[in-house]
């Protein structure tokens, strides 16, 4: 059977080590030596931990921000309440799978602002997918479709925030009760926040 590319083969290591450890805890140089190669050869496909770490979310882990460009770009193709379930059910996915791997950052205040420091500089970060559910709103309501005063960023930071909080919170809740299937919880979430800005 043939090897895997070697940068494919490092997003694969440090998928699973973040996962497992932590972002925090996985160095470059566990990084490569679970990939099979040396760190130098690890930095000659990724600049730094950081750029690793944004490849791992964009090329690992379910992606939002194609959908949401999708949207803006032709938002009346379906029913907004439709397509804020769909980006709840990916968001709330994408959250479940990125949380284990980024909550290590918040245990050590340094490494989380040298961490934030340089997603800025890279122009990623978690704002990017409210900026981008924002708008996507705000063409659904150039469209009429939804009120012409509704807060599309509130409105994106609600939905996107209730996705996170799920991720959040989800084990916490097992055990106590059976946990709502990811459909039922994205539909019953688009639903309510349509409410608020629907015309």
């Amino acid at each position: 059977m043939q090897q895997k590319p070697t940068r494919a083969r490092i997003l694969d290591a440090a998928h699973d080590l973040m996962l497992t450890i932590g972002l925090a805890r996985a160095t470059t140089k566990e990084i490569a030596k679970a990939a099979g190669c040396s760190e130098a050869a690890l930095y000659k496909h990724f600049a730094s931990k950081e750029e690793l770490f944004v490849a791992v979310l964009q090329e690992r882990l379910p992606r939002l921000g194609p959908l949401l460009h999708r949207l803006t770009e032709e938002p009346g193709e379906r029913g907004v309440e439709e397509n804020l379930a769909e980006i709840a059910r990916l968001a709330s996915d994408f959250y479940a799978e990125s949380f284990p791997i980024a909550a290590s950052l918040y245990a050590e205040t340094k490494l989380k602002r040298r961490h934030e420091d340089a997603l800025q500089q890279m122009g990623a970060g978690p704002h990017i997918p409210i900026e981008a559910l924002d708008a996507y709103l705000r063409a659904e309501r150039d469209a009429g479709r939804i009120a012409a005063e509704a807060d599309t960023f509130a409105a994106a930071s609600l939905l996107l925030g209730a996705c996170a909080q799920r991720a959040f919170a989800y084990d916490a809740v097992i055990g106590k009760r059976p946990p709502q299937p990811v459909e039922e919880f994205a539909a019953a979430l688009a639903r309510t926040l349509l409410a608020g800005i629907s015309r």
